[in-house]
């Protein structure tokens, strides 16, 4: 990441938010077109897989896997709906969000108000457990009892974060209403509603269906959603050189740009995952539709000097993040601390 002046880095996030701001205008024919071809293979294929299963589960397994990529694809639909974007037609917004949020098991309205909120705080100290990933700094875990510490490693050990941890976000988590919030008071009605629709639906496809089979075979392509889901918010938002500070420090645009990452994929990998590996350019405009942002990325690429760039191996690497240490400002491995440890550097 390209080391500026303050005044520097916040002179070219106004240029970057000029130039990309026309890519907020929606296109329907682009958002048509992603809508045939995320709904419409996604349900083929969810049909192929449920006639193979009796012939070849393990084949019926790794169909799910595939079509896990589509639903990824549907779910990153839902979340341009959730940013008022993808289509101009509000009405239509709320029901292709509505429709979407039945394949990702995700409640649209309800989900969509936590991700604004993290878009609005991310990076912020105070917050962090607000649709984020909760990260201690190191200050704070080297105050804890040992079963604080116990459970924290815990739930940064790679067995809940990217596997347990992912199923339970979207089988669990946003079916209750967990955020406190005064704000998110008015979200609750429309959860419940969103709980009762989609138990119906789950229970006339049971009726309809063989109920093992479908149960099995929904049951597997969630849960893969899942884990790609977590795993690419994760690498967004939790890279070395990322930006978190409390309050009376952060400062929006730092935490849009320097608090995510730019994730240099394939293009046949965007395109299932919906352009979201430009995170940074999705975080400085959240309005831009995900068709938009190769564009925007490709309009200002002297931006990315201002992010991080991660590629897929070195991404890996990242499942070793664990805490967050203010004084150099980026994340490190408990092995780290423990060296900082024994060196006295923890106070």
């Amino acid at each position: 990441m390209h080391q500026a002046s303050d005044k520097d880095f916040l002179e070219k996030v106004k240029l970057a938010l000029q130039t990309i701001k026309p890519w907020q205008k929606t296109d329907g024919g682009k958002a048509a077109i992603q809508l045939l071809t995320s709904f419409g293979p996604f349900l083929l294929l969810w049909i192929v897989i449920y006639l193979v299963w009796d012939l070849s589960t393990w084949a019926a397994v790794g169909l799910s896997m595939v079509n896990a990529l589509f639903l990824v694809r549907i779910f990153i639909i839902q979340h341009d709906c959730g940013h008022q974007s993808f289509v101009s037609n509000g009405s239509w917004r709320k029901l292709i969000g509505h429709a979407c949020s039945l394949m990702s098991s995700i409640p649209y309205t309800y989900w969509a108000g936590s991700h604004q909120f993290h878009h609005a705080n991310n990076g912020r100290l105070e917050v962090r457990d607000i649709g984020d990933i909760d990260t201690l700094t190191v200050r704070e875990y080297a105050a804890l009892s040992r079963w604080g510490r116990f459970r924290y490693r815990l739930y940064r050990s790679p067995l809940v974060m990217f596997f347990l941890g992912p199923i339970y976000y979207v089988f669990i988590h946003n079916r209750l209403p967990l955020i406190h919030l005064p704000e998110f008071r008015r979200f609750r009605p429309g959860l419940l509603l969103s709980n009762v629709v989609y138990l119906t639906a789950l229970i006339s496809l049971c009726f309809l269906l063989d109920w093992q089979k479908f149960l099995a075979i929904h049951t597997i392509i969630l849960c893969a959603f899942a884990v790609v889901a977590i795993w690419f918010f994760y690498v967004q938002h939790q890279h070395e050189h990322g930006y978190k500070h409390w309050r009376d420090k952060w400062e929006f645009a730092h935490a849009a740009v320097q608090g995510s990452s730019f994730y240099r994929l394939p293009r046949w990998l965007n395109w299932f995952t919906g352009n979201i590996a430009y995170h940074h350019i999705h975080h400085l405009n959240p309005a831009i539709p995900n068709y938009h942002l190769r564009q925007c990325m490709e309009a200002i690429p002297w931006f990315s000097r201002y992010t991080t760039e991660i590629r897929f191996f070195e991404s890996l690497r990242l499942a070793g993040h664990k805490l967050w240490d203010e004084q150099s400002e980026r994340m490190i491995g408990f092995r780290e601390y423990a060296r900082m440890q024994r060196m006295g550097a923890v106070l």
